[in-house]
């Protein structure tokens, strides 16, 4: 058994990757044994910001005093031996499909810092940094952004996209580890606005507006064939070009504009999903794999009424009236994305990631919420190669730290890799031209 409270920062230091040649390509391909089997055509990850508790989702503790496990209740499966969150019923009739990892760990209590890390597969320097910034030394680039540089585009769609919009902390702080990092600007995943629960959703720009006939675009496009030959040798230029082939692209795309017209699914499976942003989020990242994206992330991000206090999953303050709120539209919506997906064909070849920063604390505090907690928390993986009906891992008595089969978020990054067919030994390079693997982790074999 492994505990984190045994781990000295050495030892830390080591599993995360972040000792003096953490970064050289001999000491990843040393912890990389395995390539790929590909099961996975996509990805959709589901990233629910400000850390949902473990307690009440994925790994109830009914034999805890009641300060630790709460005012709610365990409640069985359709797998034996296997409970959720009471909260969680819809969920809870699925969860032969989803493989739960209750032993995933940061060690870092810093939305920021350790989002960072588990969007990247690296850990940031230093830990338990908030309203960290992007940019070097933490500029390692985020699995959405590795997938958009490895695969390619598809119906005029990038490999990548993020919605409805970024991560950020309160004063609109962006976290780092969302973009592209030392890769550039052009392995950015596609970041797009939008409200798609609004009705008359659209995403602007995706028609040629009505006002412009073909002829002028035909002549447009001639002038920037132009202008790209006088700049070809120029960095500056090379980018520009890229970017307008792909809004030429998308314009041209029919395949790709229908991809956000949520209005042609059947009303009563936008009702099933939830006519909410999550909810409509969830089923517009199903409609985007359907059209070829290899990875869809979706936010949980604050809504209208959160901006401020214990916004999106940051339960600080009366936690379990919080959970009666948001449990219900996660559980609506996950299931109803499960569920989709196996309907029209597509769970097995559709890895589908649930998971958050960190996890809270085991105890509730005075405001009777839970705080910050990244030494052990939950994450839930389903479809795409995955063998559901099992939970991997487990946290002690009180949910407080790893009891046994430690995960570390690279592990995490690396099962996503392995899934998607990527070998884990490609390389990339980083801002001094040296090679580096993709990732640092291995995948958790007893996923697969």
């Amino acid at each position: 058994m492994l505990s984190l409270q045994t781990l000295s920062r050495r030892e830390w230091l080591r599993l995360g990757g972040l000792s003096a040649f953490g970064l050289t390509l001999p000491h990843v391909q040393a912890r990389s044994a395995v390539g790929s089997f590909g099961k996975a055509r996509a990805c959709i990850v589901l990233f629910h910001l400000g850390g949902p508790p473990q307690h009440e989702t994925w790994d109830p503790k009914p034999d805890a005093p009641e300060e630790i496990r709460g005012e709610f209740r365990p409640i069985a499966t359709n797998v034996p031996g296997i409970q959720v969150g009471e909260l969680m019923p819809k969920t809870a009739r699925r969860l032969d499909r989803i493989c739960v990892l209750r032993s995933l760990s940061t060690n870092d209590n810093a939305h920021s810092s350790s989002g960072y890390w588990m969007l990247t597969g690296v850990p940031h320097q230093p830990m338990n940094s908030e309203n960290s910034k992007p940019g070097a030394p933490n500029d390692w680039p985020c699995t959405a952004a590795l997938v958009q540089k490895l695969r390619r585009e598809c119906n005029g769609l990038p490999a990548a996209i993020t919605l409805p919009e970024h991560i950020w902390n309160d004063g609109g702080l962006t976290w780092p580890g969302q973009d592209g990092g030392f890769l550039g600007r052009m392995a950015n995943p596609w970041l797009i606005h939008c409200q798609p629960h609004e009705p008359g959703f659209q995403i602007t720009g995706l028609g040629l507006p009505d006002d412009v006939p073909a002829e002028r675009v035909s002549q447009r496009v001639s002038l920037l064939e132009q202008v790209d030959r006088a700049l070809q040798n120029h960095a500056v230029g090379r980018i520009y070009d890229a970017q307008t082939r792909k809004a030429l692209a998308l314009l041209s795309a029919g395949r790709a504009r229908r991809a956000f017209e949520l209005e042609r699914e059947p009303t009563r499976l936008r009702e099933r999903y939830g006519m909410t942003r999550w909810g409509q989020s969830l089923l517009l990242a199903r409609r985007l794999v359907e059209a070829g994206v290899s990875l869809v992330q979706v936010n949980w991000t604050r809504m209208k009424e959160e901006m401020g206090g214990s916004p999106a999953w940051d339960t600080h303050a009366k936690n379990a009236q919080n959970l009666r709120r948001l449990m219900p539209i996660m559980d609506q919506a996950y299931s109803a994305l499960l569920e989709d997906l196996e309907t029209r064909g597509l769970l097995d070849s559709t890895l589908v990631v649930w998971m958050g920063e960190f996890g809270r604390t085991p105890k509730h505090n005075a405001n009777a919420g839970r705080d910050h907690w990244g030494h052990v928390f939950s994450a839930a993986l389903a479809g795409g190669g995955v063998r559901g009906g099992q939970v991997l891992g487990a946290s002690d008595r009180i949910g407080a730290f790893c009891r046994d089969g430690l995960i570390l978020p690279q592990d995490l990054q690396a099962t996503v890799f392995h899934c998607l067919g990527l070998d884990l030994h490609t390389e990339v390079h980083d801002t001094q031209g040296r090679p580096v693997a993709i990732t640092r982790g291995q995948p958790i074999r007893q996923v697969l």
